[in-house]
């Protein structure tokens, strides 16, 4: 796999689309902090750690839903490995007008969008979430 974060995020929006409540994927330290993210602005229910068959660690996202709509209806992935994009803090773009979030990769670590403008930090642009 070249992608991982793609294949996460593929992931992720193939269950809320499938109506799952649960989505399983293999566990990195990036994948976790985006998760921390969607949680913290309300896109999943909850997220947590566990370990497959085999022992290898997994990351276990559940989704969340209002009335039956996935609370997650879009996600992009906009950096990827043949063509990262790299974006100064005054670069960053809004995701529907403030209504949806951007991901950054900065050297202070996972940041929204909005936490890099106040920062004034950029860095690698991973994803857009509405």
């Amino acid at each position: 796999m070249t992608d991982p974060i793609s294949d996460f995020l593929t992931r992720l929006r193939n269950a809320s689309k499938a109506r799952l409540d649960e989505c399983v994927a293999p566990h990195s330290n990036l994948k976790a902090g985006i998760a921390a993210i969607l949680k913290a602005e309300g896109y999943v229910s909850d997220f947590s750690e566990g370990a497959d068959a085999n022992g290898h660690k997994t990351i276990i996202v559940k989704m969340k839903y209002i009335d039956g709509a996935p609370a997650m209806t879009g996600l992009t992935r906009v950096s990827s490995p043949g063509r990262r994009m790299y974006l100064r803090y005054t670069e960053i773009p809004r995701v529907l007008n403030g209504l949806g979030i951007s991901i950054l990769s900065t050297s202070r670590g996972l940041m929204k969008d909005g936490d890099c403008r106040r920062n004034k930090s950029g860095g690698e642009l991973l994803c857009n979430i509405w």
